[in-house]
């Protein structure tokens, strides 16, 4: 993985949108004055007239989103993921999620690796939000081409979708023969014995480096990459705690409701496993260079590795 391509994934939604544009004409877009940061500035060139820029209003935008959906429309409201999932729940809820409107909603600057915008840009609490609202399907993609095949699946799904994007460029790992994207459906990267890794978002590309250091050790780790929390592949994570008998779960949000709390729910049900979770443990994020906050918490392949290890020493 030393020398492969990197791209932030929303610079991929953005891509995803132009391309889709060409092929579904009702295909639109909301903005919340956020054009170039979101990347669907792409799309406001190559489509202006199915551009909307909705202002710095994204409770307005979602409620417009909402009314497009209901003459044919499919629109994707866009916005960072602090404002589309913070600011704007009620409205996401009430007006989305509760009549279940063929929404889909463009979340971008997801989790720590913002960066320099802070503690109060870093939405860290989008995942447990999202999973709250009955019927919403959310998606968290890994690397580009996931990410641009997440944007077509919720398309040609019918009901609300929520996106998960980042700002920081990712390692392309997908590009491999026979990859293919599906709503509900995890992906083993890696086959291993001794603990299974299930990973989401940029922690997948982190969580493999994380494997290949464990081997140097003797660990055999499995590495999952479940790109869809809800539904999550059930089937997929039994599978894996039956196989290892210990799970770890790597995220780039909160421990507190996210890919960590859906992996614990499916287990103790089904097969009760024993569970680390590696995430953002219950603090508000701060302002610093991606790479160093992803380092700080320990998010990194350096950060997995350690916990992993000492996880399997108890």
């Amino acid at each position: 993985m030393s020398e492969v391509k990197k791209i932030a994934t929303r610079e991929s939604y953005g891509n995803a949108l132009a391309e889709l544009g060409r092929k579904y004409e009702n295909l639109v877009v909301l903005d919340a004055d956020l054009a170039g940061a979101t990347k669907t500035g792409t799309f406001l060139k190559a489509f202006p007239e199915r551009h909307i820029d909705c202002g710095i209003a994204e409770c307005n935008m979602m409620g417009i989103a909402a009314g497009l959906s209901t003459t044919g429309k499919v629109p994707f409201a866009s916005t960072f993921a602090m404002f589309a999932a913070g600011r704007a729940f009620e409205q996401v809820r009430n007006s989305i999620g509760y009549p279940h409107l063929n929404v889909k909603i463009g979340a971008t600057h997801a989790g720590i690796s913002v960066g320099e915008d802070g503690a109060t840009h870093q939405c860290n609490e989008d995942l447990a939000l999202m999973r709250t609202i009955p019927g919403m399907i959310i998606l968290n993609p890994s690397d580009d081409i996931e990410a641009k095949a997440a944007v077509e699946a919720a398309y040609l799904h019918d009901g609300p979708v929520y996106l998960r994007f980042g700002r920081l460029p990712v390692p392309v790992i997908n590009d491999r023969p026979g990859y293919q994207f599906e709503i509900g459906r995890g992906i083993v990267l890696k086959e291993g014995t001794d603990v299974s890794i299930i990973a989401t978002g940029l922690e997948v590309s982190e969580s493999l480096l994380a494997a290949e250091m464990l081997a140097k050790d003797g660990i055999s780790a499995e590495v999952i990459n479940i790109h869809t929390i809800k539904p999550i592949d059930a089937e997929l994570i039994i599978a894996a705690a039956k196989k290892t008998g210990k799970v770890v779960t790597v995220e780039e949000d909160s421990v507190i409701g996210g890919l960590g709390s859906a992996v614990c729910d499916v287990l103790s049900e089904n097969i009760p496993t024993p569970v680390l979770k590696i995430g953002v443990n219950d603090v508000f994020g701060e302002s610093g260079p991606a790479q160093k906050l992803i380092h700080k918490y320990g998010l990194d392949a350096e950060g997995i590795c350690r916990k992993v290890k000492a996880f399997i020493r108890k």
